[in-house]
């Protein structure tokens, strides 16, 4: 059995970012640039993303599957512009899913968060 490695570990909100279990690494809460617009936010959350990567020597382009969250699910010709620009055509499978963020922000908050699978085999 391979180890389990935990990184990115938050005592306060009693998380794991980034977790590494076999071939397969777990990403969850990738947020960024929390107070700005849409895209801003989606740019942010995959640069956490590709830091939290990084541990494990892992990219953008390691990434197998996405759910991303959003405050307004129409904003996904967004996301999808920005993938195009970041992901270099290794497209991940993905599912959009509408969400209240429990955000101290509210609405001028959390607009964008993904969680992710990156295979590391």
């Amino acid at each position: 059995m391979s180890e389990i490695i935990r990184k990115d570990i938050s005592e306060e909100w009693a998380h794991s970012g980034i977790i590494k279990a076999g071939d397969y690494c777990f990403l969850s809460y990738c947020v960024g640039n929390i107070e700005g617009t849409v895209e801003e936010q989606i740019n942010g959350a995959f640069d956490q993303m590709e830091s939290r990567l990084a541990q494990f020597g892992l990219t953008l382009e390691n990434v197998v599957q996405m759910d991303c969250l959003f405050r307004d699910v129409w904003n996904i010709p967004i996301m999808e512009k920005v993938i195009k620009e970041r992901f270099k055509g290794k497209y991940p499978v993905r599912k959009s899913i509408q969400t209240e963020f429990a955000d101290k922000g509210g609405e001028k908050g959390l607009k964008f968060q993904a969680d992710a699978v990156a295979y590391c085999g």
